[in-house]
């Protein structure tokens, strides 16, 4: 799936939250090869964005890493600091892409879960996707895309997840309801729920204990837990011109899990 941006969006510019790491830098590399330049945002380690930052320059074209918290009271400080990253590497006042990445994990029974967790969970998945969103929507082209990220324990359960599958469940709505009310401007707004996926999210125990690897691919039809690649060429295809007419849709990436 790499490379499917079609030339008419090669050189677009594509702002993704938590691109230092995870399946942020996968989609950040994916769009690069494309074509697409990366604005992207990191929380506390600088020294992974540049590290990001050198990878998708490296593709031939340009990026920018931006500090920002999750938690965040202010967005329009941050909307200000986009709007003059935008005009300083590009000449310009918008963007095309907005992908709403950033997340934690949480792995706990209901029955165990704090109320901070949980508004912590709810800032941080939903809260900020939406009031970011919100903040940024005059600088989003018209015929631009915006890609919510949700997760495949919205369709199916594991033991712990409830406080967290809550809140995508949430972002899942929100898409939809994003989607019928940016529609007048031909932005298409559209959500991505992945699987189980290697990667340090909630500590790495997909990727880091074989055991619990082993288990969760016995549960997807492929055989085999994701990798961050797999998220990132999805991306890729979901922001192509070839999706052009899909708007309003979640999209499981997971393998077939828990089918």
């Amino acid at each position: 799936m790499t490379g499917t941006i079609s030339e008419t969006t090669s050189g677009k510019i594509a702002l993704i939250t938590g691109a230092s790491r995870g399946l942020g830098r996968s989609a950040a590399l994916h769009l690069a090869r494309a074509g697409v330049h990366v604005i992207g945002t990191y929380n506390s380690s600088k020294t992974a964005a540049d590290e990001v930052a050198r990878e998708i320059e490296a593709e031939g074209v340009s990026a920018v890493m931006l500090p920002f918290d999750a938690e965040a009271e202010d967005f329009g400080a941050f909307a200000a600091s986009l709007a003059e990253a935008l005009q300083q590497t590009f000449g310009r006042e918008s963007f095309d892409f907005l992908l709403n990445n950033a997340g934690i994990g949480y792995n706990r029974a209901i029955a165990e879960t704090e109320a901070a967790q949980l508004d912590l969970l709810y800032r941080v998945h939903l809260r900020t996707p939406f009031l970011l969103t919100q903040a940024l929507l005059p600088m989003i082209t018209d015929g631009g895309a915006v890609l919510f990220v949700s997760s495949g324990l919205a369709r199916f359960t594991l033991p712990g997840y409830g406080a967290y599958a809550s809140m995508k469940g949430a972002v899942e709505v929100l898409t939809r309801y994003a989607a019928q009310e940016l529609g007048p401007r031909g932005i298409r707004v559209n959500c991505l729920a992945p699987g189980a996926i290697a990667t340090d999210f909630s500590g790495g125990v997909v990727r880091d204990n074989a055991e619990v690897n082993a288990k969760v691919a016995g549960m997807i039809a492929l055989g085999r837990v994701g990798q961050p690649e797999d998220i990132g060429a999805g991306v890729a295809a979901l922001l192509s011109d070839g999706m052009g007419w899909m708007s309003g849709q979640r999209v499981e990436l997971s393998g077939g899990q828990g089918l």
